[in-house]
């Protein structure tokens, strides 16, 4: 039997979109069953008090961070623009992913979402731009819409992020193997040695 693999995600971090980019490859290699749970990286900060590395006090350490994300890009061989808008409030966005799982449509909005957000550099937290990036991808966007407006949607991805923090996450991307926390896409090299055992 497969073993589950649980993605704790922000569309927002763009090292969830390195992880999210090796995945595919990682699901294939391993057999492992892959759930995505869509979380707010910035719910989880104001429970941890961790904060984004784009707000790094250090400025040289910020601008290390940047050169260390570009050479992970290119690593990783994942087309990476970074975003003009970045940060962006993900609140309604990671609502929208919620909203797609129930609908039975995340896979297509998903397979939209990364790109536009960390190579098209798209303004995501702006309901008009999002709304026809989901029209784009032959989804009902008015349906998403009234999907994420709904009590049950945001109790969701409220409760997914609450678990993420109980389990241990601090940030994102943020994975579980069982009980087994790994963090960063960097650690997917750890992430399969421990489903190789």
């Amino acid at each position: 039997m497969a073993r589950d693999l649980e993605f704790f995600f922000d569309y927002g971090s763009p090292y969830s979109y390195l992880a999210n980019h090796c995945l595919p490859e990682l699901v294939e290699r391993t057999g492992v069953s892959l759930r995505y749970r869509p979380m707010l990286l910035g719910g989880v900060f104001k429970a941890t008090g961790n904060q984004s590395p784009a707000v790094e006090p250090i400025e040289a350490k910020r601008a290390y961070g940047g050169r260390v994300l570009q050479r992970s890009a290119e690593l990783y061989g994942a087309e990476f623009r970074g975003n003009p808008h970045f940060p962006i409030n993900t609140l309604m966005l990671m609502r929208t992913a919620v909203a797609a799982q129930r609908a039975g449509v995340f896979e297509a909005f998903h397979r939209v979402v990364y790109p536009a957000f960390w190579v098209q550099g798209l303004d995501l937290g702006d309901e008009s731009v999002l709304a026809r990036l989901i029209e784009s991808a032959g989804l009902d966007g008015d349906r998403l819409a009234e999907l994420r407006a709904q009590d049950d949607v945001k109790s969701e991805l409220r409760a997914n992020t609450e678990e993420a923090v109980a389990r241990g996450a601090f940030g994102a991307p943020t994975f579980f193997l069982e009980d087994e926390m790994f963090f960063g896409a960097d650690h997917l090299v750890f992430l399969e040695r421990a489903l190789a055992r």
